[in-house]
């Protein structure tokens, strides 16, 4: 056991360790070259793409220092703030991280969000500064960013470049010095943390797990103690590139089983695994519960696919344990699931996954956030969806979710940060300097506000150089109404919203107007109306496609032509009656880009 060391790798957005994870297996001989590609640990296509890391990855590396050998297992982490619980979940299996900060971009925010939570799990913190070969690199000024941040020795932080590989032996040296071994009894009852698991069509899900005690052999009997199912350990191993069986696993090492478990809902990622003969006095103490921001619900396009997509869903959920879901019902979309996400770009990448991995087209509603309702006998139920909240003579007060929101940016945008994040109902409560131009602004925010366009508009005032990180902070109370958007006076409750009282009516207006450009035309007009309870604060209209009746009537008196048009408004009107307006997928999202 003093031979291996488990570690992760820490940073903001694109501070490059994706790339530092290549070079690293590269190094230690992990991956032939033949197989050798950019973000090799990136198995997802959407992941290649975007060129972001959404799922952590494991892997296990061998490496020999003064005629020693050691177990690196290393684990590469997200970035983005929509996938902090996956970094979460990554730090618990370890014992120390690297703490990778971009030469040429400096601390960010998300840098030292990611900071805190390695603190709070006491890891052992390797500062490196990457990308020291690029023109723009301000090594010396980032060196005295970390030092201000973490209290550390200057000759502590490790100057390295991913690209090229200068550094890579020096990161690997501190890896073995500093970071401490597990520490464990391989003696001990068996006691392993799940903190991941991924479904094979072919071989059932396979958990990953980190040994704290104990020590597991293939074909023993385990027990997973929440759920309390048995299993037999038919294949054990550990995370090469692809997964290498072995004969068993010790305590303190990170490895995989599989056991044939089809049914998704019989693996929990926090769980403990320990043997049926000899089990553990306790679970261990699995990390925090993950705990959705945005809401939206998610739709089969067509009725039938409605099982198909509830496998889905949980086939996606063993591989991402942020995702939550909640069957539910909608007049205008039939029958679906109200789903839990992260963020906005959490939930485009699991409709984009829905997609390429299940085949399943779906239709999104607006997103919103989860909001306590008051009622006037004391009581509180907690409100995912406007068309869940009860009638507003009922209700007392309503509180939604505040954030504290940290960006980090340059002294010359601060003007205009300040005012995007007034304009958001937001409150200035701290404003420092960092070093030379840049400062750190702290804002508290109310979380409906951000979760639509927030994030944009920051990148593009800022030029793309605000870094934004957040974090929940409590639940104040807010004057919230309903909007309601009717179609032709019957409500269509995917698009209704709760908003604040002096956004409403603008809200409302520029709602009809957007969605008179995506509706189709029909044979008869379409009313398009914003309503408050019963009041209508806004309409417009979609012009019928009209058949000129009267082409035919050449000459002769007006009465024969009025006749006719009676004639067609009459079967105008009966259409009406039994028309029903089809609102396209585009007019459900445009909703959450009107500006």
């Amino acid at each position: 056991m003093k031979n291996i060391r488990n570690f992760c790798i820490i940073a903001h957005i694109d501070h490059g360790k994706s790339t530092l994870a290549d070079r690293l297996l590269e190094y230690t001989k992990t991956v032939e070259s033949k197989e050798m590609q950019n973000q090799v640990l990136d198995d997802m296509d959407l992941e290649r793409e975007r060129g972001i890391t959404i799922k952590s990855h494991a892997i296990q590396m061998d490496y020999v220092l003064n005629n020693e050998h050691y177990t690196l297992n290393l684990i590469d982490t997200p970035g983005h703030v929509d996938f902090s619980y996956e970094v979460s979940r990554s730090i618990a299996a370890c014992e120390g991280c690297l703490l990778v900060v971009d030469a040429t971009q400096g601390v960010q925010a998300q840098t030292i969000s990611n900071l805190y939570m390695a603190l709070d799990n006491d890891l052992e913190i390797i500062p490196v500064i990457n990308k020291i070969d690029m023109d723009s690199a301000h090594p010396d000024e980032v060196e005295d960013e970390i030092v201000e941040l973490l209290g550390c020795d200057p000759t502590d932080i490790i100057r390295a470049s991913a690209r090229t590989g200068e550094g890579i032996p020096e990161i690997l040296q501190a890896i073995v010095d500093r970071i401490p071994a597990p520490v464990g009894d391989p003696e001990a009852p068996l006691q392993a943390l799940i903190f991941d698991s991924v479904f094979n069509p072919f071989r059932g899900i396979i958990v990953y797990f980190k040994i704290v005690n104990g020590t597991i052999h293939k074909g023993d009997l385990v027990k997973f103690v929440n759920t309390g199912k048995k299993y037999d350990a038919d294949e054990v191993g550990v995370l090469k590139l692809n997964l290498s069986p072995r004969t068993e696993i010790a305590a303190g090492n990170v490895g995989y089983i599989i056991s044939g478990i089809k049914d998704s809902t019989e693996v929990r990622v926090g769980d403990t695994i320990t043997h049926v003969a000899n089990p553990c006095d306790k679970a261990i103490e699995g990390f925090q519960e993950v705990k959705p921001m945005v809401f939206a619900g998610v739709y089969p396009i067509e009725p039938e696919d409605f099982e198909n997509l509830r496998s889905s869903l949980e086939k996606l959920q063993l591989n991402d344990a942020a995702l939550t879901f909640t069957p539910e019902s909608s007049v205008a979309l039939g029958f679906g699931f109200r789903c839990g996400f992260l963020g906005l770009l959490h939930m485009e990448i699991v409709q984009e996954r829905l997609s390429r991995e299940f085949n399943m087209e779906v239709i999104t509603t607006v997103p919103n956030v989860s909001y306590k309702v008051y009622d006037k006998k004391g009581g509180m139920t907690e409100v995912h969806n406007p068309a869940g909240l009860p009638d507003p003579t009922l209700i007392e007060h309503i509180e939604e979710p505040y954030i504290h929101a940290s960006i980090i940016t340059l002294a010359d945008f601060m003007g205009p940060i300040i005012t995007l994040c007034l304009s958001k109902r937001g409150m200035l409560t701290k404003q420092e300097y960092i070093s030379g131009n840049r400062l750190e602004l702290s804002f508290d925010i109310p979380l409906g506000e951000i979760v639509i366009d927030f994030y944009d508009k920051l990148k593009s005032i800022s030029k793309g150089y605000a870094s934004f990180d957040y974090y929940i902070s409590s639940y104040r109370e807010s004057n919230l109404i309903k909007l309601d958007i009717l179609l032709n006076g019957q409500p269509v409750d995917a698009l209704s919203s709760l908003t604040h009282v002096d956004n409403a009516v603008t809200l409302g207006r520029r709602m009809c107007e957007k969605l008179k450009e995506l509706i189709p035309r029909q044979q008869y007009d379409i009313a398009i109306q914003a309503a408050i309870g019963a009041k209508i604060v806004a309409r417009e209209t979609v012009k019928q496609v009209r058949k000129d009746v009267t082409a035919k009537c050449y000459g002769g008196d007006v009465s024969r032509k009025r006749k006719l048009l009676e004639k067609q408004k009459a079967g105008k009107k009966r259409m009406k009656q039994i028309g029903t307006v089809q609102v396209p997928q585009k007019a459900f999202l445009a909703v959450l880009k009107l500006d």
